[in-house]
């Protein structure tokens, strides 16, 4: 008898462990927030995605205020274009910047939304114009690279000379 009421209570602990992975793994993957509210949709064409996801965040002053619907590649402009659904709660003018932003060092990546100054708004089906893509972490270390290569082939001349 003791050793089933054991084998109970083992089970429950491994169920509960079991649903907490669980719930976890969908906050990780942005599967636990719904867009219940109503939303419009607005699009912005970015040189560089980096690692955006669909689902993604799209914040403005560190809040959420929609989410990344679909990111697909303009076979015509060659670049990457980005449709965002943002709560109709939040209103951003037509000269509002789009960026794609890392949360801290190693983070997820998500759109932020500056505004601008514009008077009129943006509305369903429109486009973000002024983008300002990911940052490739790749490019800015061979960039510092090179730039440190030429300044000591800099140094190298001035010698020689």
């Amino acid at each position: 008898m003791e050793r089933s009421k054991i084998d109970v209570w083992v089970g429950i602990f491994v169920a509960i462990g079991f649903l907490a992975l669980l719930a976890l793994a969908m906050k990780v993957g942005n599967l636990t927030s719904s867009s219940v509210g109503d939303t419009y949709m607005v699009s912005a064409y970015f040189e560089n995605v980096g690692g955006l996801k669909v689902r993604a965040p799209v914040k403005s002053a560190g809040v959420v205020v929609g989410r990344v619907d679909n990111i697909s590649f303009d076979d015509d402009k060659k670049e990457a274009l980005v449709t965002l659904h943002i709560d109709t709660r939040y209103h951003f003018d037509k000269e509002t910047n789009a960026s794609i932003l890392t949360a801290g060092l190693l983070g997820e990546q998500y759109v932020g939304l500056d505004a601008g100054g514009d008077t009129e708004m943006l509305k369903n089906g429109d486009k973000i114009k002024m983008t300002q893509g990911a940052v490739v972490l790749e490019k800015l270390i061979s960039q510092f690279l090179y730039n440190k290569a030429s300044e000591g082939n800099d140094k190298t001349d001035k010698k020689a000379n």
